[in-house]
């Protein structure tokens, strides 16, 4: 009988990939909730193929109006991030804005639309 690496009195390891999945996945959800034009959209995870670069940028998502769904591209979206080791808050916010930004696109909305007084100062 095998166990887990971390022992049974230990939580499991996440890696930055997880981290990466589980905001993209908790902010797709918070946004489905908000916009009921995002049911059945997919929201998919790829690393960074090569049609997503070009001369003057890189893609760090691709939306497919006709397929429903978004791509998010891993690599571009952490590996431009510079953060400093253990500020994992910067990479869940760059994260969660480009989620914001690619269903924006899909919508065709503002980001700032998707989520009024979500940002209102009390």
């Amino acid at each position: 009988m095998r166990s887990a690496v971390t022992g049974p009195h230990l939580p499991p390891l996440r890696t930055r990939i997880d981290e990466f999945d589980v905001t993209l996945a908790s902010t797709a959800a918070y946004l489905r909730g908000l916009w009921p034009d995002l049911e059945g959209v997919s929201f998919q995870v790829a690393d960074a193929p090569a049609e997503a670069i070009h001369d003057d940028h890189i893609d760090r998502w691709r939306v497919y109006h006709d397929e429903r769904r978004i791509v998010f591209f891993r690599l571009p979206i952490v590996r431009f991030l510079r953060t400093q080791e253990g500020e994992e808050k910067d990479e869940r916010l760059l994260v969660e804005s480009c989620v914001f930004r690619a269903v924006a696109d899909y919508l065709g909305r503002d980001p700032w639309e998707l989520a009024p007084g979500r940002y209102r100062h009390l």
